[in-house]
């Protein structure tokens, strides 16, 4: 990630099952946006989705993914 790029933007949690973290997943893999995150650890805790969401948890998802999608970091499923 550019750093002029996370000196610009608030501060998120970027820790792993995070909202940020999720929404930079979710570019990686080619996945669409859908805003969720996981209240501990990706997969082993609950999925909160985008009903539940607070605006600046939707604001986090967001930002993961448009920071990824800038960097253009995708996996090579080949």
């Amino acid at each position: 990630m550019k750093e002029i790029q996370k000196a610009q933007r608030p501060e998120y949690d970027e820790r792993h099952g995070g909202a940020y973290d999720r929404g930079s997943a979710d570019y990686y893999y080619a996945r669409g946006r859908h805003p969720h995150f996981f209240k501990g650890d990706t997969y082993n805790s609950p999925k909160l989705t985008e009903d539940v969401m607070t605006e600046r948890e939707i604001d986090a998802y967001n930002a993961g993914y448009d920071d990824a999608k800038a960097c253009g970091d995708r996996k090579n499923w080949l």
